[in-house]
């Protein structure tokens, strides 16, 4: 066996998560004051760090493109209007500017976006 130690369990259960929302999993002894800890037990086993809010928007369209398999541009209609709801329901359309800068991700205009949008909370 190597000398690389097994990650503790809840690290290891909350790894998708944290990677999911592109924090970072830090360990016991790095942890700072603005870290998640992760605490087993009463002791500190690790800790999350958020990622800044900025490139938040690019994140979430990252990962939402990694979901549906294809670059924004790329897909369907029908895969078009699933990413706006999963942007949606992932919060991408609280931050400033979003529906823009995902139209323009798209390649549509920002009326197709609203449009999405509406159909969604009808």
């Amino acid at each position: 066996m190597s000398g690389r130690q097994q990650p503790h369990p809840l690290v290891a259960a909350v790894r998708p998560v944290v990677d999911a929302v592109g924090a970072t999993l830090v360990p016991a002894d790095d942890v700072e004051g603005s870290d998640v800890p992760l605490i087993w037990e009463g002791e500190v086993v690790g800790a999350v760090r958020m990622p800044p809010l900025h490139g938040a928007l690019d994140r979430l369209i990252e990962a939402v493109e990694a979901e549906l398999g294809d670059s924004l541009p790329r897909l369907s209609r029908e895969d078009k209007q699933k990413a706006v709801r999963l942007l949606d329901e992932r919060g991408a359309f609280i931050l400033r500017r979003a529906v823009e800068d995902v139209a323009d991700a798209m390649g549509v205009s920002r009326i197709t976006v609203y449009n999405y949008l509406n159909a969604i909370h009808r």
